[in-house]
């Protein structure tokens, strides 16, 4: 019998799955209509990414089962989700980082052949390409790649294999909002046309209510909410989330002082300078290019952006990670080289763009990890000998004062979830005096409490003086955070504007690429 086509219809029933004796999911129970774009609601732990990978093979349950089209199955690996149509885009990327954009498509079929037909395969790629929204370069290596396009990768990956359940873990996190709008748009045309059906965790309301159909909220394991879009709201929502509305819904953000813009501008040295930066991209090209920004003390800068503009590269040289070919860094007007002594001089932080890769070592603690930044200072360290007693006591302070979910300090970093590593970053850059904070998408991939969380440390570093440089390419968060926003595309700055009096559109058709003629100078 030859397999099915088209959308297909999911049901779980009862379905357990534990961890030793934690239960991740306790008797989950959900319908997901064929033809449809089903959301996944939920705050961080509460079972989402559980559940999906157990429809994708990658757990099994202990109790409960899963149907397809009426009939069930045991997922017992992902080659059983494949071989019934089951694709899934992932939080973490999971590309071959020194292999093509091309060869990382044909490898997610799993099967290919011993001689590649390149031409033709080329050719098939290009007319595939040319069927979605997205254009990447066949040719690129994901290690060049911004965070943005990486996920597009992700998701051309499994379009590529025509799902028939198509399953997306938080597909628009490093995405703009015109980038997300595509996708999800893309995505909505694909199930409403019939091809597949769409299972999707976000933690935006705003995506639930503009492209889902219906939608499943679970708390602690449970699911506690399903309903049809149209019927519920952002609020509805989020109660049925974490048991109270949420704050964001139904209070003011918080107002902008002007007495505090006013000593912003009359402020004298910079805290953060950055005249004439060039930086080379990963394939020998400027991808910065005569870059100068300046950020003031009490100052929160947003920098918005495509992914792929130099955004990444921009924060690698800031911080050390990427050598810069011309111009300067001041910190409080003194050169700044990115050294380990001038960050402890200068008090710079940085909270850098998938933390368990750019900020941690994997193997190592929680509490080592949050040792990396002070370890052989007192009073981690004295007469020469390291006090890892004192290490594990503050790490616990931390883990309790930030919410961090982890088995204990001394359970490998690498163990946690993306939202609880970011939660350690965070306890280990902003403690103690701050004097510049250099944040790249910071609140990547976290449930809006959490995100509510970061953004009040981040706009509490500006209350005591600090200067924040943050880039995201998230608007509604730059929006909400920055007091003056700039605009980066093809490695420079083409736009500025105060937040207060910014237009969405306006700086959504800068970072499109248009506009050039008003660059800042």
């Amino acid at each position: 019998m030859p397999p099915r086509t088209g959308a297909m219809a999911l049901e779980t029933y009862e379905l357990t799955k534990r961890f030793g004796a934690f239960t991740a999911l306790d008797h989950v129970t959900m319908k997901v209509a064929p033809g449809t774009v089903h959301a996944l609601l939920g705050e961080n732990g509460a079972g989402k990414s559980t559940l999906v990978k157990c429809i994708a093979g990658f757990h099994r349950a202990e109790e409960g089962s899963i149907v397809t089209d009426g009939r069930e199955h045991d997922i017992a690996n992902p080659v059983i989700a494949r071989s019934l149509g089951i694709g899934m885009v992932y939080q973490h990327f999971t590309l071959a980082p020194g292999m093509t954009v091309a060869e990382n498509l044909l490898l997610a079929g799993g099967e290919v052949p011993a001689l590649i037909d390149w031409k033709k395969q080329r050719a098939e790629l290009k007319a595939f390409l040319a069927s979605t929204p997205f254009q990447l370069d066949l040719d690129a290596r994901p290690m060049a790649l911004a965070a943005g396009e990486k996920q597009k990768l992700e998701l051309l990956k499994q379009l590529y294999l025509k799902p028939r359940l198509l399953i997306l873990d938080e597909p628009t996190s490093v995405l703009t909002p015109q980038e997300a709008d595509e996708v999800l748009g893309h995505v909505r045309d694909f199930a409403r046309a019939g091809l597949c059906t769409v299972l999707i965790i976000t933690h935006k309301f705003r995506e639930v209510m503009a492209y889902a159909d219906d939608v499943t909220v679970l708390r602690r394991g449970q699911a506690v909410h399903h309903c049809p879009v149209r019927s519920t709201g952002p609020a509805q929502l989020a109660q049925a989330m974490v048991g109270v509305a949420h704050a964001a819904e139904t209070e003011a953000k918080p107002a902008r002082a002007a007495v505090a813009d006013v000593s912003r501008q009359a402020a004298g040295t910079p805290s953060l300078e950055v005249d004439a930066l060039d930086v080379l991209g990963d394939r020998g090209t400027l991808a910065v290019r005569g870059l100068s920004l300046q950020v003031a003390p009490g100052e929160i800068l947003g920098v918005a952006g495509v992914s792929g503009n130099g955004q990444r590269e921009l924060v690698e040289a800031l911080v050390g990670q990427r050598e810069r070919t011309a111009g300067a860094v001041r910190v409080r007007g003194e050169p700044y080289g990115a050294r380990r002594a001038e960050n402890h001089r200068l008090k710079v932080r940085s909270l850098p763009e998938e933390p368990l890769r750019n900020a941690c070592v994997g193997e190592l603690s929680v509490a080592e990890n949050m040792a990396l930044r002070d370890f052989d200072q007192a009073p981690l360290a004295a007469g020469g000998r390291l006090q890892f007693g004192i290490w594990r006591t503050r790490a616990r302070d931390w883990i309790a004062g930030y919410g961090i979910k982890t088995r204990g300090e001394d359970a490998p970093i690498r163990s946690l979830s993306g939202g609880n590593v970011q939660r350690a970053v965070l306890a280990r850059e902003l403690n103690g005096e701050i004097n510049v904070l250099i944040a790249a998408n910071p609140v990547f991939g976290l449930d809006f409490a959490a995100v509510e969380e970061i953004h009040g440390r981040i706009r509490g570093v500006r209350e005591r003086g600090g200067a924040v440089l943050l880039i995201s390419e998230d608007l509604d968060e730059l929006l909400e955070l920055a007091d003056r926003i700039v605009v980066m595309s093809e490695g420079r700055i083409v736009f500025e504007t105060d937040a207060a009096t910014a237009e969405r559109h306006v700086i959504g058709a800068h970072m499109g690429g248009g506009h050039h003629e008003e660059a800042v100078a």
